[in-house]
């Protein structure tokens, strides 16, 4: 073979096409930037930056229901490394964890063989990383292991399960939606299955809103929403509520602490859990305002409208997890959307101020610093780099700050296309020769159903051209050339039986069909099939009821349209011989002697024959007119007796060459296949015969499999494989042995009917099947999937977890750290990297597929290492590094800002900055004291607005009485109604109240009584009491004592001073750190918000995080949050000596050179 490097790797592969109803609920975005949908029993993934198809996952018998990726909430090192781990279910109750980087099934799990429910990673990853909990109909919930497949506890409920949803802000709490309603469970655990039934509640439907009223005006809208108040009772609701919980979908807020979310078909619903009620609707009209409420919401950024058909519907929809700015919408049609939000700057004066939308604004900080107006920063990055946070409050911005104001948009950044439903009719492109080697490509023509054919590129299975050739279903193709081909299709027959014929010749550059028949084609029998000779001269077109037509393609003419009297043909094929050789040599020889005559004398000239030259012209005139002699080509077809006939065709003229009579053996043949000296017959009862046509022998061998459709060699000299398609499958046969090398039986060891088949190169085959999906195969026919690093991809893809663990965690290192050079490179070829040459290339590789902006931030010298910590947790998905660095670089940042001494302090002792610019409230009680303060009062205050019910008051009076806000706890106390059974303790609570603030010895009482209430099981009571009498810290103390951490360290947040605080959160991170909590990861945020870097530092040190302790340490020692000791000397010698050890740099890492 020539040796040109060509790329033709064409590996197994699967290309896929629209969903099935099972699959609507089966999409996730994992953290690593990549999708998972369900299509059919098949899971599909892509990559969401490129919309390239990545792997195909095949194993399941079923379809698929629901899919999950692993969360990457723990520290990443060799032991637990990057990976990428995909969880799938389907109807029949298997579970399959995938390691899909690889394509195998790491474990599968089966309990019942009801389709799954819900299945969950558990998010709290510090104990292990494996735990996967899912729901068995009909009311089962399992903990399994995923890495084992061991079921570690199982739990019934008395309701049917339909989803649940964990709390992100406490592992412990867990809530399903049942058919009745929602159940909510506090004391979920790895180790042991939730112990009572859980606590019930009723959901009324919300039948009173919006969408449910045809109202004119929003004014009526508003009055309609005031009407849905109690949402949730305690009660069973009567006999005509219990059919409206059609609640779709629940899932707790992320943003807020104790919010959850319920979608209906016509409205979302925002409930606050602490007092069970809706604080917020946001109501979907078709005809008015898209949002309305008090808690007013507004539409920010919509995406395009797709159109809307019976086949053609969103299915799903997922988030990125990591960035929150894009959005991919899953189409019933296979396709797949990805919108992303970009923001744009606006001037003040573009602003059109009567719409009534508060304006957004950009924050100040970017990846977690403020920056300057000259400095880098990609706004896109990230949601919460896009806009600010006091913005979206709706609060009062302090003057003197100068904000820029954004809008938002939506852009369809990608589009991914599955293939139409079936039917399908498939044909590949001619084979790679040695003479087409430097213009091949493996292209597949895929006619559809309605008309188009869509033509794949086989290395990297994409969609490399759709074309509308036809006005109904395409019943077959046949190339003519690398870069043409023929295609037919017929429209529905009249009542006559005759139908409009439609045969076109495509050129695939230009994209050009004509109509290769010209006029002919209206109102004839059907075509049944097209069959192009070997060397593309000539076309054989066979009608059900008129007799064959010969056509020659290179000049798109008619050679012959047989008799009448012609056979019926039932199965034709060309023959592989011809006298192209014998004719080319004669040309040659001709050349050569005009070449002779032409320098002959004119005397000798008289000598030569008038006639030879005339021929000798003729033929040259012929070679330059097509520059391919007619050569003289062969077919057989069979008639319906099951003779047959060959017949010869040389330029215009067709002999009848031979007849051989019919093999009694035989049925009706049906297909015919011919290579070298072997041609096969197969028939309508199953029957394959094999001729030999040297050795003038036939074989019979009868497969038991019905109908042959279809059969077809394989590519490449001497290789005598074929291919046979049934009605129940397909079978690859050895010719030269007349042996079968494998099948495929529909029902059996597929779920799928074949509907054609063909071979893609000399030892892979491609079956097209009802799934609406084709097939690239192994001549096994064995479903595999690929390696992903065994991809030919058009587009490089960003994601380290492809590569070895080492390499992707020195690719992270190279990306953070580079202090032996005094500027930031991302050129890796001058680092010695001791593994191989090999992985240097694909880390060349990884850092190549970055986008131009994000290497333009990481080549940035003034990108500090904290942004760059946020930016590579960003880029690497690592959920656990990007809340840690998150939070970190708050702190040590509002530490400088601080010690610097520039910022001004409010009243409340809390730096103005800090107000301005704070801590996420996602993060809760890791913000800071003022401004966690200034929210449990907001949310106090709308609870209030909302309230409906006497318990309803009574919890606002308890919540306003714990954040000291007497009068107006007073007031509500005082609200209560004579024919209450509460109104005398309610009353007397009140004057209690007001009168709290007197003497000492009434304080001692009041303690005296609080103590025994607590003592006595009246926690809550007694704690309130304590707050009373400002002894809010023993109030923290009794609450820690009896369990109730989260609550202590809310009440540490709202009542205590600074210092009081943090004693109770250092008790806090204590109880976090013990062994039978183990949420460390936690104890470190919480340790960060308190400001103690040296104690941080520690744990990192103690958890044998080396390479975060050394990052952490250097960002601490550049904002000067260290004091320099001996023990925090040795401690950061300690790290850094580990951290180069792990990473291969020995001490080269250490930047405390100066201070040892």
């Amino acid at each position: 073979m020539l040796p040109y490097t060509v790329n033709f790797k064409v590996s197994a592969r699967t290309l896929t096409g629209a969903l099935n109803a099972h699959n609507k609920a089966a999409v996730d975005w994992g953290w690593q930037g990549l999708i998972a949908y369900g299509c059919h029993s098949l899971v599909v993934v892509i990559d969401s930056s490129t919309a390239q198809t990545l792997q195909v996952l095949e194993k399941h018998k079923a379809d698929i229901v629901k899919v999950k990726w692993a969360r990457e909430n723990y520290h990443h090192n060799i032991g637990s490394p990057y990976c990428l781990r995909l969880a799938s279910a389907d109807v029949n109750g298997k579970i399959i964890v995938w390691d899909v980087a690889a394509g195998v099934a790491q474990c599968e799990i089966q309990e019942h063989v009801k389709p799954i429910q819900d299945v969950q990673w558990l998010w709290n990853q510090d104990a292990s990383r494996d735990l996967l909990l899912a729901i068995h109909p009909p009311n089962y919930i399992v903990l399994w292991n995923a890495d084992t497949g061991t079921k570690l506890w199982k739990k019934s409920y008395a309701d049917n399960i339909l989803s649940f949803s964990f709390d992100p802000f406490d592992p412990s709490h867990l809530t399903l939606l049942t058919s009745e309603g929602i159940v909510f469970i506090s004391d979920f655990s790895p180790s042991k299955p939730p112990s009572g039934p859980g606590k019930k509640v009723y959901i009324s439907s919300p039948h009173s809103s919006p969408a449910h009223n045809k109202l004119a005006a929003a004014t009526g809208a508003k009055k309609a929403l005031h009407k849905v108040k109690i949402l949730i009772t305690q009660e069973k609701p009567s006999a005509e509520f219990v059919a409206l919980n059609d609640c779709l979908q629940l899932a707790y807020l992320p943003s807020k602490r104790n919010h959850m979310l319920l979608l209906y078909p016509r409205e979302i619903l925002i409930l606050d859990l602490e007092v069970n009620q809706t604080v917020g609707v946001i109501a979907i009209e078709r005809t008015g305002v898209p949002f309305l409420q008090e808690l007013t919401y507004d539409l920010r950024s919509q995406c395009d409208a797709i159109r809307v058909t019976k086949t053609v519907r969103p299915f799903s929809m997922v988030c990125c997890p990591v960035n929150e700015n894009a959005a991919a919408l899953i189409v019933s049609d296979g396709r797949v959307m990805i919108w992303e939000l970009k923001s744009a700057m606006c001037s003040r004066n573009a602003r059109n101020s009567s719409s009534g939308v508060s304006p957004l604004y950009s924050p100040v900080s970017f990846c977690g610093i403020p920056v300057g107006v000259l400095q880098n920063k990609l706004p896109d990055l990230s949601l919460d780099n896009m806009i600010g946070q006091s913005a979206i409050a709706g609060e009062e911005h302090p003057k003197g700050t100068i904000l820029q104001e954004v809008h938002l948009k939506f852009l369809l950044t990608g589009l991914l296309s599955g293939l139409p439903s079936p039917q399908f009719a498939i044909r590949m492109c001619p084979p790679l020769t040695t003479k087409n080697i430097k213009m091949y490509q493996p292209l597949l023509a895929v006619g559809t159903s309605n008309g188009s054919v869509l033509v794949y590129h086989l290395t990297s299975g994409l969609l490399h051209k759709e074309l509308s050739v036809h006005s109904c279903e395409v019943k077959g193709i046949e190339w003519t050339s690398l870069t043409s081909f023929l295609s037919f299709a017929a429209s529905t027959p009249n009542n006559m039986g005759l139908v409009r014929n439609e045969l076109q010749l495509v050129d695939l550059p230009t994209g050009r069909s004509t109509a290769f028949r010209g006029d002919r084609g209206n109102d004839e029998s059907p075509i049944e099939m097209i069959k192009v000779s070997h060397l593309k001269q000539y076309l054989a077109v066979v009608f059900k009821d008129k007799p064959l037509e010969l056509w020659d393609i290179r000049t798109c003419t008619l050679l012959r349209e047989m008799s009448k009297s012609f056979p019926a043909i039932t199965a034709l094929e060309w023959s592989p011989s011809h006298n192209l050789k014998s004719l080319r040599k004669k040309q040659l020889a001709t050349r050569e002697a005009m070449a002779r005559q032409t320098v002959v004398s004119d005397a000798e000239l008289g000598a030569v024959e008038s006639s030879v030259i005339s021929l000798l012209q003729e033929a040259e005139s012929k070679s330059e007119l097509s520059q391919n002699i007619s050569a003289r080509e062969h077919f057989v077809f069979t008639d319906n007796d099951g003779q047959v006939y060959h017949l010869t065709v040389e330029g215009n003229s067709v002999k009848d060459s031979a007849r051989i009579p019919p093999d009694g053996s035989m049925g009706s043949i049906t297909c015919i296949a011919w290579k070298g000296d072997t041609l096969v017959l197969g028939d309508m009862d199953g029957n394959l015969n094999f001729w030999d046509l040297k050795g003038r022998v036939s074989r019979g061998i009868p497969t038991h499999r019905s109908w042959v459709r279809k059969i077809r060699f394989a590519p490449g000299k001497g290789n005598q494989k074929l291919i046979a398609m049934y009605n129940d499958g397909a079978e690859v046969w050895d010719t030269k042995e007349v042996q079968m090398v494998s099948s495929l039986r529909s029902g059996r060891n597929v779920t799928f009917r074949i509907l054609d088949v063909d071979w893609c190169t000399s030892d892979k085959v491609i079956l097209a099947s009802d799934d609406g999906c084709i097939r690239v195969l192994e001549m096994s026919m064995k479903s595999t999937c690929f390696r992903m690093d065994e991809q030919e991809l058009t587009e490089p893809v960003w994601c380290p977890y492809l590569l070895v663990p080492r390499a992707s965690l020195a690719l992270k290192a190279f990306l953070l750290h580079q202090p032996w050079n005094g500027r930031y490179s991302l050129d890796i070829s001058h680092i010695d990297y001791p593994e191989n040459e090999e992985i240097k290339t694909l880390l060349q590789e990884q850092l190549n597929a970055l986008s131009n902006n994000i290497k333009k931030l990481l080549l940035d010298p003034e990108f500090t290492l904290l942004q760059r910590c946020l930016l590579v947790s960003r880029l690497y998905g690592d959920e656990s590094e990007l809340h840690f660095w998150t939070v970190a670089a708050h702190y040590l940042h509002s530490l400088s800002q601080a010690n610097s001494g520039d910022t001004v302090v409010t009243q409340e002792g809390a730096p103005q900055d800090k107000l301005n610019n704070p801590l996420d409230i996602c993060y809760d009680v890791l913000c800071e004291n003022a401004y966690f303060q200034k929210f449990q009062l907001e949310r106090v205050n709308l609870q209030e607005v909302k309230r409906s019910t006497y318990d309803h008051t009574r919890k606002c009076t308890d919540q306003l009485l714990l954040l000291g806000q007497t009068d107006r706890a007073v007031q509500l106390l005082l609200e209560t109604s004579a024919d209450n059974q509460h109104y005398y303790c309610d009353s007397l609570k009140a004057c209690l109240v007001t009168t709290v603030t007197s003497s000492g010895p009434s304080q001692s009482t009041i303690k005296l009584v609080a103590t025994n209430m607590i003592a006595n099981g009246k926690l809550a009571e007694g704690v309130q009491l304590l707050c009373l009498i400002d002894k809010a810290a023993d109030a923290c103390r009794y609450l820690q004592t009896y369990g109730e951490w989260n609550r202590a360290a809310w009440l540490a947040k709202v009542r205590l001073n600074s210092e009081e605080c943090a004693d109770v959160l250092k008790r806090w991170v204590d109880h976090l750190c013990s062994p039978q909590v183990n949420q460390k990861s936690k104890a470190l945020l919480v340790l960060l918000s308190l400001g103690c870097f040296v104690s941080v530092a520690e744990t990192l040190h103690s958890m044998r995080y080396f390479d975060r302790a050394a990052l952490f340490v250097e960002a601490c020692l550049k904002y000067g949050a260290f004091e320099v000791s001996e023990d925090t000397d040795i401690l950061c010698k300690d790290i850094y000596e580990k951290r180069g050890k792990a990473i291969g740099h020995g001490a080269s890492l250490n930047p405390w050179g100066g201070l040892h």
